[in-house]
């Protein structure tokens, strides 16, 4: 598959990188703003055209899968770009600034038929499944709390410290504990308490975000622009605790029973940088014809979208060019809105399962008939076998 890149900074090169060993990937072009950036880049890593405008990468017809590698106050536009010149899209993380932006484009991707999936690497790494396994398989006994961080020191970063950027640590550093807690102990949120630290610039600098759930489990988060921290996380329950090295990059998972020993332990496997999950997620998805990915499906993503921008309401943090505001009723508590995202996660789910249901009943109504065809069939046979004279008169005699 030709894959490209929008984009020719750091995290583009971390996914050239990854791209390179990959079976049935082709590295074919990159596209940066300035053509001279892109070639030099391109040179560096193996690929094929170098352009220096996305609008020219774009309407060139090889391009199938588009990763967007650029800071997130510009993912909604190009996404729509890639979209309208009918191209696959793997976007960096967060997918847009807010809520209704990705709402939007997921609705263009669904009806051009294309895929587009957040590229929330961790979600896609087979540790994660693996910790969401190990937590339910009653190991701790019933999970109660939950606490993860991550933060890294970024002031220095002009798209962190910029507000008209869609700045601050929540969108950068604070989505990763937001999906780790709902990765663990899913979406259905009672109540929802956060505070922040103001940067001087306005943007958001370090948070706590308090998660309560409708079972009694809490879930207590940090992130941080300002300094560098474990980036662990410790789900405690009844009967132990589970400790996971790094959040961001999963590398260990150890299991403690009460009396602090550890009773199993689990490593992550080796990786080329860990994006090629999500790539891979990504390629298979495409060649099902899928319009999403397994691992971060539209309504996770939209599920966080929405979880943040309460947050930010919360804290009447708003990017300037965003018009839209939150309207004074319920639904701008960030507990209602978490409650209705969950409701509509429950929907979908079960119209989900009802469409397998029907399929499955198809399938055994079909697998029926043909049963009672072939049934049929042999009584058809056996009737016929026995339809022959049982008068010994009827019978004639060899030796007449």
């Amino acid at each position: 598959m030709n894959i490209s890149i929008l984009g020719a900074g750091t995290i583009a090169g971390v996914m050239a990188t990854t791209l390179q060993p990959l079976k049935d990937v082709t590295c074919y072009a990159v596209a940066a703003r300035d053509r001279e950036r892109a070639q030099v880049f391109a040179d560096r890593h193996g690929f094929v055209r170098a352009y220096g405008s996305y609008k020219d990468m774009l309407e060139d017809p090889e391009v199938e899968l588009v990763y967007i590698a650029t800071p997130h106050s510009h993912h909604y536009e190009q996404i729509k770009m890639c979209l309208n010149h009918g191209k696959h899209v793997l976007c960096e993380k967060p997918l847009t600034a807010n809520a209704r932006q990705a709402e939007e484009v997921f609705r263009l991707a669904e009806s051009r038929g294309l895929l587009l999936t957040e590229a929330l690497w961790t979600r896609y790494m087979p540790m994660a499944k693996k910790i969401v396994e190990v937590v339910n398989s009653g190991i701790i006994g019933r999970p109660s709390s939950l606490c993860a961080n991550f933060g890294l020191p970024m002031e220095h970063k002009k798209r962190i410290v910029d507000l008209s950027l869609c700045g601050g640590a929540l969108l950068d550093v604070g989505v990763y504990a937001l999906n780790f807690a709902s990765m663990v102990f899913g979406a259905d949120i009672e109540s929802i308490a956060a505070n922040c630290v103001r940067y001087h610039s306005g943007v958001d600098a370090q948070e706590t975000i308090m998660l309560s759930y409708r079972d009694g489990r809490m879930a207590t988060l940090y992130s941080t622009m300002l300094a560098q921290t474990d980036r662990r996380a410790v789900i405690s329950g009844s009967n132990g605790h589970i400790e996971v090295e790094n959040i961001v990059n999963f590398e260990t998972m150890k299991v403690y029973n009460l009396e602090r020993r550890v009773v199993a332990e689990y490593a992550a496997p080796m990786q080329v940088t860990g994006y090629e999950y999500e790539v891979q997620s990504a390629m298979k998805a495409i060649r099902e014809g899928a319009l999403e990915c397994p691992e971060m499906p539209h309504y996770e993503t939209i599920f966080i979208m929405r979880l943040m921008d309460s947050i930010r309401a919360s804290w009447d943090l708003r990017f300037p060019y965003e018009v839209e505001r939150v309207e004074d009723d319920p639904e701008e508590d960030p507990a209602v809105t978490a409650r209705r995202l969950e409701e509509e996660k429950r929907a979908e789910e079960a119209r989900k399962a009802a469409e397998e249901a029907k399929k499955e009943t198809e399938e055994a109504v079909k697998r029926a008939e043909e049963k009672q065809v072939e049934v049929d069939a042999a009584k058809e046979e056996a009737r016929a076998e026995l339809d022959v004279p049982t008068d010994p008169d009827d019978f004639e005699e060899d030796n007449e």
